[in-house]
């Protein structure tokens, strides 16, 4: 799998990639990700639905300070990810 995949619970974002699940704090108005714009070496800019607007907003993920506070190789890491994919179950 080269593809990572993006989604929301709660107040919480979801990065899932190969044996890899990442769960940070979001902002509490998060309804889901709508869509992914770019991605670039750990850096996402997605369309989000927030409770408090009727249109989805550009939001942008950086994934480098979080990997690290993790201690987890952040260049190793973003390298092997070609794609992300949202995804809902």
């Amino acid at each position: 799998m080269e593809y990572a995949i993006l989604s929301s619970e709660k107040d919480y974002t979801i990065f899932r990639f190969h044996n890899r699940i990442i769960r940070f704090k979001t902002a509490y108005s998060l309804e889901y990700y709508s869509s992914v714009k770019e991605w670039e070496n750990g850096y996402l800019v997605v369309m989000a639905k927030y409770s408090h607007n009727k249109e989805d907003e550009e939001e942008y993920i950086d994934l480098i300070p979080i990997l690290e506070d993790l201690y987890i190789d952040a260049d190793s890491f973003v390298s092997q990810i070609k794609e992300v994919r949202i995804r809902y179950d």
